[in-house]
């Protein structure tokens, strides 16, 4: 069966997707969720694209992220992937495969869905009923957008910066999205 084709366009934010291997854990200490998102923001730098929202949960990752460059997705995946994967092995004195098969991607064209995505992917850890608020989960991007927490990995996407005037409006009108 041939490979889902993937989506090397620039400037198109994109909803990704990795899972562990047979639903197995990828995050095995708190280390490891720190070490993973230092690896995210070099490769996101390295290869320009942009972060606007993630969480890490222990079996599986969620990023939204766009390319500024043809290939960026790609690009920035295989260098975590390559990195990340190392540091589990031998940190752990495991061998083999940690992700399983391809990372899923899709397109995120309307800028209404920009958010209901962004949403989505911060609610995990109140699906997965880990947190019952998702301020209380630390490795998402919902800490920045709602309270202000400092998190270098984020930049701001137009559609959130169109949510108030000033920080504190946007937090606000953040916060609120999650009240349903």
């Amino acid at each position: 069966m041939p490979r889902p084709p993937r989506y090397p366009l620039g400037g198109v934010p994109q909803h990704v997707i990795q899972r562990g291997n047979n639903r197995q854990p990828a995050f095995f200490h708190q280390d490891d969720f720190r070490f993973y998102l230092d690896c995210l923001g070099e490769a996101a730098a390295k290869h320009s694209c942009e972060i606007h929202a993630y969480v890490l949960m222990t079996n599986h990752v969620h990023l939204l992220m766009t390319p500024c460059q043809v290939n960026g997705v790609a690009k920035v995946m295989q260098s975590l992937g390559r990195r990340y994967v190392r540091h589990i092995n031998s940190t752990y004195q495991r061998s083999g495969t940690l992700w399983e098969g391809r990372y899923k991607a899709s397109l995120v064209e309307s800028e209404i869905y920009l958010l209901t995505c962004s949403r989505y992917i911060e609610l995990n850890p109140v699906r997965a009923n880990l947190v019952t608020d998702p301020a209380e989960y630390s490795w998402s991007s919902y800490q920045w957008y709602a309270l202000g927490k400092s998190d270098p990995l984020i930049t701001d996407h137009a559609v959130y910066l169109e949510l108030g005037r000033t920080d504190e409006e946007r937090r606000k009108a953040y916060r609120e999205l999650f009240h349903d």
